[in-house]
């Protein structure tokens, strides 16, 4: 019998999306969507390439799941994340549905987290039957994002 892969596994192919980010010059976050223990969508940050604010890694990954799927529901489905997703991309999660989402780094400056903490009002935009674990590969997930900036101040 074939085993599903564990959170850490899922998050290591994110974070090989990531590194294709940085290696395109974009912010590294990569996202995949699995079903049923089964990959589904990849995508990483394409802010830059396309000059879009929106094209995070969660939006694009949303978009491939539901081209995979045939429909916009994604309730069966894990989002792994290598950075905490922003409201934005929280919001599409709501939208979609997304059953789980389990995400790397923390993000303390546009977190969706830091923002529900500020008010309660705005935890009404995480879908009430998804899953959220953070912190899996935390330090591997956030030592991309620091090399990136680092690289970039040189």
């Amino acid at each position: 019998m074939l085993s599903i892969p564990t959170d850490e596994q899922f998050m290591t192919m994110a974070l090989r999306e990531a590194q294709a980010a940085f290696e395109a010059g974009e912010v590294p976050v990569g996202a995949i969507i699995t079903c049923k223990g089964q990959v589904i969508a990849r995508a990483h940050n394409y802010s830059e390439r396309l000059n879009d604010f929106t094209a995070h890694a969660e939006m694009q990954a949303y978009t491939a799941a539901s081209e995979y799927l045939g429909g916009k529901h994604l309730n069966e489905c894990t989002l792994y994340v290598t950075l905490e997703p922003c409201v934005m991309c929280m919001g599409g999660a709501y939208n979609t549905r997304v059953g789980k989402i389990v995400f790397g780094a923390f993000d303390e400056k546009r977190g969706f987290s830091r923002i529900a903490n500020q008010s309660s009002d705005l935890i009404g935009f995480i879908h009430p039957k998804a899953e959220i674990i953070g912190g899996i590969l935390e330090e591997e997930c956030g030592q991309i994002l620091k090399d990136f900036f680092a690289s970039r101040r040189d």
